[in-house]
C-alpha cells in the first residue's frame, strides 16, 4: 500500500463520492474507482459500497480510514 493510495482513500471518504474525490485530488473518476478495487482485493474484504447516491464506507472501510488518517498524518510529523 502507498501513501498516495491511502491520502486518495481519505478524499473518497471525506468526499461521500468517487467523482467528486476525483475532482478534488486532480484524477480521472475510473482511477480511483480502479485504486479502491486494488485495495479491496489486497485487504480481502469490501471498503466501499458504491451507489448512485455515491460511496459510503464500510465497517472496514472506516477501519482502514481511521488508520489512513493516523498513517498520513506520522508521516506529515516526520517531515516537519
Amino acid at each position: 500500500m502507498e501513501l498516495r493510495q491511502l491520502h486518495y482513500f481519505i478524499a473518497i471518504a471525506e468526499e461521500g463520492s468517487l467523482s467528486a474525490a476525483a475532482q478534488r485530488i486532480g484524477v480521472a473518476q475510473p482511477s480511483l474507482s480502479q485504486l479502491v478495487k486494488t485495495l479491496e482485493s489486497r485487504i480481502g474484504v469490501e471498503l466501499v459500497i458504491r451507489s448512485p447516491h455515491g460511496a459510503t464506507l464500510t465497517s472496514a472501510g472506516r477501519l482502514l480510514l481511521d488508520r489512513a488518517r493516523q498513517i498520513t498524518a506520522l508521516v506529515d510529523r516526520t517531515q516537519e
